[in-house]
């Protein structure tokens, strides 16, 4: 089976990510595509297993397998945890509306690691285009300011949201380079002062809920290996044998 095929046959959750789903779009923002398919299970029985992840077939589309969307969800990735949280939901199967059931099975206190991890290596890296070119990538320093936020935001409410709401004028004012850098600088301080605030008094728990998910993705495997193969997976199955071996 194709990777085209796992994501055009066995995707349970799709959505659009990014300044779309941010509330931050303008009229040249791209529509960022991600998703998570569920492999069948009799891949798994083979040498070859089948891609943890595929990049397309659609540009600015990029796709998980369950496991490793679960995976990465459990440590706290910063993508993967936003994806299980975007308003925009364009396909959503029985089992993704389990996968989305789960969000808050994922969230722990361990979001501030996680976020605060990444948004400083985006600023080193915010850090040294400046070094080489002169100014800073202001669409990346808006996004790091959001992330920022969002981080500061999940550890004291306990909840992801994604939509900037009223702070998409002061962010898109960054993204336009209309804020100095030294001002964009003090903002990202802040924000990650008041993240470290709220990670001392934050609801979440220490730890995700990682018995919970290891159980749904078991009965999805379960429930994959007893279905009946679709065309695809007959094709993928058959046993070709060489000529003259029984």
């Amino acid at each position: 089976m194709t990777p085209e095929a796992l994501v055009r046959d066995h995707t349970v959750y799709a959505c659009v990510m990014g300044s779309r789903a941010f509330g931050l779009a303008t009229e040249d923002s791209d529509t960022d595509r991600r998703g998570v398919y569920v492999a069948p299970t009799p891949l798994f029985w083979r040498f070859g297993k089948p891609p943890t992840h595929v990049d397309g077939p659609a540009e600015e589309q990029f796709s998980w397998e369950l496991e490793r969307f679960c995976e990465l969800a459990l440590r706290a990735n910063p993508n993967v945890l936003e994806c299980l949280h975007s308003p925009l939901v364009e396909r959503l199967e029985a089992t993704g509306r389990e996968l989305v059931a789960l969000r808050g099975a994922f969230l722990s206190a361990e979001v501030h690691r996680t976020f605060v991890r990444y948004a400083t290596g985006q600023h080193r890296k915010l850090r040294a285009h400046i070094d080489r070119h002169g100014s800073p990538r202001w669409k990346h320093a808006m996004h790091l300011l959001r992330l920022l936020a969002s981080c500061r935001d999940l550890l004291t409410t306990g909840e992801l949201v994604l939509d900037v709401g009223a702070e998409r004028e002061r962010l898109l004012e960054v993204k336009r380079g209309e804020v100095p850098w030294p001002e964009v600088e003090r903002r990202m301080r802040t924000l990650a002062g008041e993240a470290d605030a709220a990670a001392l008094t934050t609801p979440l728990p220490a730890e995700p809920d990682r018995a919970r998910v290891e159980d749904f993705l078991i009965r999805v495997r379960r429930a994959s290996a007893a279905a009946k193969p679709g065309p695809h997976e007959q094709v993928v199955e058959r046993v070709v044998r060489p000529r003259g071996v029984r």
